[in-house]
């Protein structure tokens, strides 16, 4: 499981180093092979190469006639690139793909289970005060979902 922030830079060709804690991992699961693809929220996504295969076998399943199935076949499958960590713990992150995330030098990554977002770090601060307006902490203790929830 990947959790946490870290702040990390992209270097001029576009190269991001892999945090450290991370990076055994990774060569253990994969063999420092990943997968980089972009989230709707205008993020990157990036999976161990294992975890992606079944998350693409699942979206290929979807019905194709569906609109909403074909929007996240062709942005998700159609966006995703093979990467792999070099010697140094680094992957290079396509150009269309920083583009599209709008990644500038600094970025943080987030660890989110099997699977990490990398972010614009002033995208992520904005995107994160957002989300705390947002959100009814009030509403959210009598939730349904979280009645039995505990941190």
């Amino acid at each position: 499981m990947f959790r946490g922030i870290n702040r990390v830079n992209l270097d001029v060709k576009g190269r991001l180093a892999i945090p450290t804690r991370y990076r055994e991992r990774l060569q253990e699961c994969c063999a420092s092979e990943l997968v980089v693809t972009v989230d709707p929220d205008r993020c990157l996504l990036i999976y161990p190469l294992p975890e992606w295969d079944q998350i693409e076998q699942k979206l290929m399943r979807l019905p194709t006639f569906n609109e909403s199935a074909r929007i996240l076949q062709r942005l998700l499958v159609g966006n995703a690139t093979d990467v792999e960590m070099d010697g140094q713990g680094r992957v290079l992150v396509p150009t269309l793909l920083r583009e599209f995330a709008g990644l500038q030098k600094a970025t943080v990554m987030i660890g989110q289970g099997t699977k990490f977002e990398l972010w614009d770090e002033a995208r992520w601060n904005e995107k994160q005060d957002n989300w705390l307006e947002k959100v009814d902490l009030e509403q959210l203790k009598f939730s349904p979902e979280l009645e039995n929830f505990s941190i």
